[in-house]
């Protein structure tokens, strides 16, 4: 993933009103387990999934909500890290598999690639059908499914698994306490499938169905996985627009073109969002998380606890701080409840959606909530 320095802008520990409190200090230094022996063996998935069903779907009519649980907006919203909606059980389809790459490709994130589309997809089809002068109410149509694959090439490509990626530290598992979190000396991956699947921005069930019966902790193994674009933002964003009501967050560049669109986790009714204009203050890679209970509370205790820095960390793996106190855009831990869950306060992307954002922006860039 993206490895992001720090603004000059330097950013101290600050306690979270809504969300925690990151600090440019990176984690202690833990001992790597050994890496195993390469396995140099050619996989891939056979069947509905296979990577020729996928790489030459058609769009076929029916809706993109499909198989997925709705959004929600509790009034008691999900502490930072904690799980939301059930997963879907309906298995992936090939046209959507293959349309959530292309849009994740062409910046209009669909969220975690999982085949089974949903509001974050339709959310993503409506936008990018916007930004390309198509009628569309958030249906993939047969217009939009050909503008997509027009210069998109195609959808998967193979990767051959690192020693780097099985070497972990991992977590044995990831505990949902605050407390334990706090006691670990990071929160790193709980296993080298969770780190693939963040990395190729898909869910571990699309990416086992991708690559049946593969151990994803052997090194040397070729996988099948999405073809992304390793390319940042083709501009500096310098202004952000944060939409309650959709649960999305757009960026844009001096000249006003849209350069993404990322689906996001924006407060809950007991602890919006704030509301207005509001700047960027600095970005903070890999924070670590605050719970002062003397300038927060959302029933975590009366106990001041510090969770390390990792992807696993209650604000993911990047913080960017605004204007107002306490408040900032972030990853998260579970990217696949993003905008299907709420937040305490601030606004919440995926680890690699806040990273290609993080990348992009200054201090001083605008932040309008509507």
């Amino acid at each position: 993933m993206t490895r992001l320095p720090l603004m000059s802008a330097l950013l101290t520990s600050v306690a979270l009103a809504a969300c925690g409190a990151p600090a440019p200090d990176r984690s202690p230094e833990v001992a790597s387990a050994p890496a195993t022996a390469p396995l140099p063996t050619a996989v891939g998935a056979t069947g509905p999934l296979s990577r020729q069903s996928i790489d030459t779907a058609v769009w076929q009519a029916g809706p993109v909500v499909t198989g997925t649980t709705p959004r929600s907006n509790p009034q008691t919203p999900t502490a930072p890290g904690a799980t939301g909606t059930a997963e879907a059980t309906t298995p992936p389809r090939p046209e959507i598999v293959r349309a959530q790459i292309l849009l994740d490709r062409a910046r209009f994130s669909p969220g975690a690639i999982d085949g089974l589309g949903g509001e974050n997809t339709r959310q993503a089809v409506a936008a990018f059908a916007e930004a390309h002068d198509i009628a569309s109410d958030g249906s993939l149509n047969a217009e939009i499914f050909a503008r997509l694959i027009q210069d998109g090439g195609p959808a998967l490509t193979e990767y051959a698994i690192t020693t780097e990626d099985v070497a972990g530290p991992f977590l044995t598992s990831l505990p949902t306490d605050l407390k334990a979190q706090a006691d670990l000396p990071a929160l790193s991956y709980t296993s080298a499938a969770e780190g693939l699947a963040e990395t190729f921005h898909v869910t571990e069930a699309l990416l086992t169905a991708l690559n049946p019966g593969v151990d994803f902790s052997r090194a040397g193994q070729r996988i099948i996985v999405p073809a992304l674009s390793d390319q940042p933002l083709p501009a500096d964003v310098t202004r952000i627009v944060i939409n309650k009501d959709e649960s999305s967050l757009r960026a844009f560049n001096a000249e006003g073109d849209l350069l993404a669109f990322y689906p996001a986790t924006i407060g809950s009714t007991r602890r919006p969002a704030p509301t207005g204009r509001l700047t960027v203050v600095g970005v903070a890679p890999e924070p670590n998380y605050t719970y002062d209970p003397q300038r927060v509370s959302y029933d975590r205790g009366d106990r001041r606890l510090v969770v390390a820095a990792g992807p696993n960390n209650p604000v993911g793996s990047v913080w960017i701080d605004l204007s107002r106190d306490t408040y900032g855009i972030h990853g998260t831990p579970d990217p696949s409840k993003i905008a299907k869950t709420a937040s305490n306060g601030c606004v919440r992307l995926t680890n690699w959606s806040a990273e290609q954002l993080a990348a992009a922006v200054k201090p001083g860039v605008e932040v309008i909530f509507s």
